[in-house]
């Protein structure tokens, strides 16, 4: 079997992370790729489940913020102000 070269581009840090981790299991990083390669070959899919991260401005704190502060213009605690479009420069 003839073997081919794959080339990727990764952050300088999380390569230094990733071969001391591959180290530490006893395995080199072109042994770890390669065992990623065969299990989405076998699997035919990625052998772990991808999620995007949550969107920041939906976490539960952000939500409850925005309707505490809405009731409060509701109950006139508050001042409303109109958007004011600004131009780019």
């Amino acid at each position: 079997m003839a073997l081919a070269t794959l080339t990727a581009r990764v952050n300088e840090e999380d390569k230094i992370s990733f071969d001391a981790f591959c180290s530490n299991v006893g395995l080199n990083t072109s042994t770890a790729i390669n065992l990623f390669v065969k299990a989405v070959l076998r699997e035919n899919r990625i052998p772990f489940e991808i999620t995007q991260s949550p969107d920041p401005f939906f976490a539960e704190a952000n939500i409850a913020y925005v309707k505490k502060s809405v009731q409060e213009l509701r109950e006139g605690k508050g001042t409303v102000h109109e958007l004011i479009e600004v131009e780019d420069e």
